[in-house]
């Protein structure tokens, strides 16, 4: 059965939330600067609700967790979170949920290849592929037939936040 699978790689999922936390804490006492507050919070809603929809759909029709189709979805789910770890691996402390960016002194921009071709791996490859997994893997057609194109509204905006505030404040960001 999927269950177990699904659930550990769910906890390593919320495991993020709390080093995001901690980083969010630490850029602030640094003197990093939240922006789009209102903006994150849709975000994180609309991320929640969709778990809750996708768990819902795929309990009220009693087919997910048994067939190659699931399976798949549980390879695109672990494959984001650990893209996910990857990020934060090369983000190390610049790595989190909210939109804060660092001072200039210690802010580093990162040019390595995913981000490089990617520009937002964390989006494209980690929160989209994550969603879409989770979906596969609840056989949540509807949610994901409604609730990916609701969600990229916020996550869109977030991207083109980002985008003008990092061109804003550094120099050499392109």
């Amino acid at each position: 059965m999927i269950t177990v699978p699904f659930v550990v790689i769910l906890i390593a999922r919320f495991y993020t939330v709390m080093i995001s936390g901690k980083n969010e804490k630490a850029l602030k006492q640094k003197g990093g600067k939240e922006f789009g507050g209102i903006n994150t919070l849709i975000l994180i809603s609309c991320h929640f609700l969709y778990y809750g929809a996708c768990i819902t759909e795929g309990l009220s029709k009693g087919s997910w967790g048994r067939d190659l189709i699931s399976w798949a979805g549980l390879l695109i789910y672990a494959f984001s979170i650990l893209v996910i770890y990857y990020l934060i691996y090369k983000l190390s402390y610049i790595w989190t949920i909210k939109l804060i960016i660092a001072p200039k002194h210690i802010h580093v921009i990162n040019r390595s290849f995913l981000f490089k071709y990617f520009r937002h791996p964390g989006y494209y490859l980690g929160d989209i592929l994550e969603l879409t997994g989770a979906g596969m893997i609840f056989h949540a057609w509807y949610v994901m037939a409604i609730g990916l194109p609701i969600y990229l509204i916020p996550l869109i905006t977030r991207i083109i936040q980002e985008e003008r505030i990092m061109k804003f404040i550094f120099d050499d960001y392109r």
